[in-house]
């Protein structure tokens, strides 16, 4: 008979899995505590705060805002905690006011008048362990923070998923695993040998596809490029960026040498996702460039983690590449992940009227080879 102490620890949600409940609790506006060494906080993500939500984070104790540096300088609040600024609220503060400090949407239209007084006091180790779950979840990096003796007993009694920092904070440092779920042969364009292969992280979050032409010799440099989801470029053939020919170009490669693997990573606008990708461009309607607009997001230039492609391949055997590629970065991660770069093989397509800045800043910026 199983004792009910097996049962418990047999059915309990692992880490992974209460960070992957957290991340959809604060998509769903449902809020999240976070536990650590030096207090509890109940958090709810700014974008999807509703009013008698935050009437309720109120009532439980004082209510900050937590937002990037990056975002904090667009405002001119000065971020005392360095990487992270936690707002005071004024006393007009509504979920209105809380979106339109998180999103830079109105900024140029209706320029927010401050001063934005900021916290000094406290620890802020479980505010920015928020803002990380907020990005992992592809939300706004800014988030309403209650700090309260009482957030075990509201999470007891009414069913809020609780984390621990402590134990999350390394955890989600870490590269989830990633299972070879299934492959499969797919004819392509660019080859008619074509197997894809569905890679699923242990974490929760979205899936990967390894692309392979032919049939690769492990055992020698593999044609290879990392190719990060773009759906405006690579399925509806937008001229605000490159993405779309780099794919196809890189395909046809592989198809003309035979063999190749390319590797399509789902870190949509570097790594912030869908929404704020079209926030990002919404903004780039107003002059900013790509890194402009992902700060004044509060986001970093690049949110991608190219360990994801160095996990990959060797997950599927590959020990070295020829990578298509005019990104550095990309280059360096193979290398420090142990993946061997014999060949960067430059990409240079898909440039036109409307993207020519883009392509500029990424030269500039983020130190692209174009």
């Amino acid at each position: 008979m199983i004792s009910l102490d097996s049962l418990a620890a047999n059915l309990a949600p692992s880490l992974a899995e209460v960070i992957a409940r957290a991340r959809a609790d604060l998509r769903m506006g449902v809020p999240i505590v976070l536990k650590s060494q030096t207090g509890m906080s109940l958090v709810a993500a700014a974008e999807g705060l509703t009013p008698d939500r935050f009437e309720a984070l109120k009532a439980a104790g004082p209510v900050v805002l937590a937002i990037t540096a990056r975002r904090a300088q667009t405002l001119k609040a000065y971020a005392h905690d360095g990487d992270v600024a936690r707002l005071s609220l004024p006393a007009r503060a509504t979920t209105d006011w809380i979106k339109a400090v998180a999103n830079p949407e109105g900024d140029f239209a209706a320029p927010l008048k401050g001063p934005f007084p900021t916290a000094t006091e406290g620890c802020p180790v479980r505010h920015r362990a928020a803002i990380k779950l907020a990005k992992s979840a592809r939300l706004l990096p800014a988030v309403v923070v209650t700090d309260t003796p009482e957030a075990l007993n509201l999470a007891t009694t009414y069913g809020l998923t609780v984390v621990s920092v402590e134990a999350a904070d390394p955890y989600m440092a870490l590269l989830a695993p990633l299972n070879d779920v299934i492959h499969a042969r797919v004819p392509l364009a660019a080859s008619d040998a074509g197997r894809v292969h569905v890679f699923r992280p242990e974490d929760g979050g979205e899936e990967h596809f390894a692309i392979e032409i032919g049939k690769p010799d492990r055992d020698a440099p593999v044609l290879a490029r990392l190719h990060s989801a773009c759906f405006t470029g690579d399925l509806f053939g937008s001229l605000k960026c490159d993405c779309g020919p780099q794919l196809h170009a890189a395909l046809a490669a592989m198809g003309e040498n035979g063999s190749g693997i390319l590797l399509y990573l789902n870190q949509e606008g570097r790594g912030i996702g869908h929404a704020n990708k079209m926030r990002a461009y919404s903004l780039q309607d107003q002059g900013y460039d790509t890194v402009e607009a992902n700060h004044r997001l509060g986001f970093e230039d690049d949110e991608r983690d190219f360990r994801i492609g160095a996990a990959i391949l060797k997950e599927l055997g590959f020990k070295s590449v020829k990578l298509m590629t005019n990104n550095p970065a990309k280059i360096a991660r193979m290398q420090d992940q142990g993946i061997e770069v014999t060949q960067r093989v430059a990409l240079q397509v898909g440039e036109n009227r409307h993207n020519t800045a883009y392509l500029a800043t990424k030269a500039k910026k983020s130190g692209h080879l174009l």
